[in-house]
């Protein structure tokens, strides 16, 4: 009883900001090593098999992040719910809360992964994705859908550990899955020449490890907050709360990728080398923005726990904190790209196309001024979420929607790459200023009741 205990942690009571960065910290190491997951696709793909490989993995990238953050949005808002009900230690909901995902999230996989495969073609066409990186891309990307269960799989557990306070041990197995991936990309790629098709099979087999092993940790170590056979059948107003919650999330989530997809079409358009530039720089940002969503995620599940406990003066206090944590990261974050950014665009990617690095270095160095923004953003808007606000997290990713079409139809046929690299930055600074806005009508006003 006492290893249980001692895996589960209570943010509602002890020294708030201490405990979500060190809650954060497991979650930060596990979010680069699942960053490694596409890094090292890149990387083998460069290294292996050309800038064109690069480019074919690349283009097709916000494609998969549509599918997959819909899926995972919505098991995003199911783990709020559980989160919560860990937080006001209501053991009979939390067990069923439990069961309803499950079974919630094994439906929605399995109709996603259906959709995903039978449209994959005609939607990258769609993105103008060129010629000769057609059947590449589409090799890559038809083995990530087939594969989506073992992705939400592991999400799903991991939700459900990081719900109880527990953000060590999905790291433990994502550490040795990541590090099998990169084993199984060098077999598959280097050695058994399975093109970018082996580098996707090689993800998909590392995360599968990852989501049985975590599965069965839970089931083992929490057994007590199991889910018995009674509690997987779906009761109208549990699931009621799981949908709104999930579908509020998932539509959030959606919303910007179906930006990223229309944005990424016309990024598309301006050629190979371009794709590629975009492709290395979105790895380096996504890397680096690890801390910032990491400490957002670890305030998410403290705000939750302490929502559902009803202490609105803690949540309200330490917001602005993380604010001042977040801030911090960003302006750091910006000094390392400023100093070595193309040193590591060289490194990541293995080319000596000086077209490519000068894009990727470009990119990166008009995102990153933007970051302390960023990360206000993303505190902000985790919040609102964990406290039942839908409405305006879902109105800023609407606002980021519109501006990624009026990049894709304006900004990028008239001003080229440039175009594609300031409107992540512009959209970051409004959707900030909207969130500013309802914070201070509307958010402060719940945490003070």
């Amino acid at each position: 009883m006492s290893d249980r205990k001692a895996a589960v942690l209570d943010m509602t009571q002890g020294n708030a900001v201490k405990m979500i960065l060190t809650f954060a910290v497991p979650l930060f190491i596990g979010n680069i090593f699942q960053q490694v997951y596409s890094m090292v696709d890149t990387m083998v793909a460069g290294y292996c098999l050309g800038d064109q490989a690069i480019a074919a993995i690349g283009s097709t990238s916000s494609l998969y992040g549509l599918v997959i953050d819909l899926a995972w949005g919505v098991n995003s808002g199911f783990s709020l719910v559980v989160t919560q009900a860990f937080g006001a230690h209501n053991q009979g909901k939390l067990k069923k809360a439990i069961g309803s995902m499950m079974v919630l999230d094994g439906v929605i996989t399995a109709v996603l992964t259906v959709l995903a495969l039978l449209f994959l073609s005609p939607l990258m066409r769609l993105m103008n994705t060129p010629d000769s990186i057609f059947d590449q891309a589409y090799s890559y990307m038809a083995v990530i859908f087939a594969g989506m269960l073992a992705t939400i799989c592991y999400n799903m557990f991991a939700g459900i550990l990081r719900a109880f306070g527990n953000s060590k041990t999905p790291l433990y197995f994502l550490i040795f899955s990541s590090l099998l991936n990169i084993a199984l990309d060098l077999l598959f790629v280097a050695v058994f020449r399975m093109g970018v098709g082996g580098a996707a099979l090689a993800t998909i087999v590392s995360q599968a490890v990852s989501g049985i092993l975590t599965g069965i940790y839970v089931y083992r170590t929490y057994r007590e907050m199991m889910p018995k056979r009674e509690d997987f059948r779906l009761e109208k107003k549990l699931t009621k709360e799981l949908l709104s919650t999930g579908s509020a999330m998932a539509f959030m989530y959606s919303v910007i990728s179906l930006g990223s997809v229309m944005f990424q079409g016309a990024t598309n358009a301006l050629g190979e080398a371009i794709i590629a530039a975009h492709t290395a720089a979105r790895r380096i940002i996504n890397i680096l923005m690890q801390p910032l969503s990491t400490i957002m995620d670890a305030s998410g599940t403290f705000v939750a726990q302490n929502w559902g406990a009803q202490k609105k003066r803690r949540i309200r206090e330490t917001l602005r904190k993380v604010m001042a944590v977040e801030v911090a990261w960003g302006l750091f974050a910006c000094l390392i790209v400023y100093l070595f950014g193309r040193a590591i665009i060289q490194f990541t990617t293995g080319t000596q196309n000086v077209d490519i690095l000068d894009n990727a270095v470009l990119s990166l160095r008009i995102h990153f001024p933007f970051f302390p923004v960023l990360g206000v953003l993303l505190a902000m808007r985790v919040s609102m979420q964990s406290m039942g606000q839908k409405i305006a997290p879902v109105i800023s990713s609407v606002i980021e929607l519109c501006m990624k079409a009026l990049s894709a139809l304006w900004l990028i046929p008239a001003f080229g790459f440039v175009g594609t690299c300031i409107t992540e930055p512009i959209t970051w600074v409004i959707m900030t200023a909207f969130l500013m806005v309802v914070y201070f009508f509307k958010t402060r006003k719940m945490l003070e009741t």
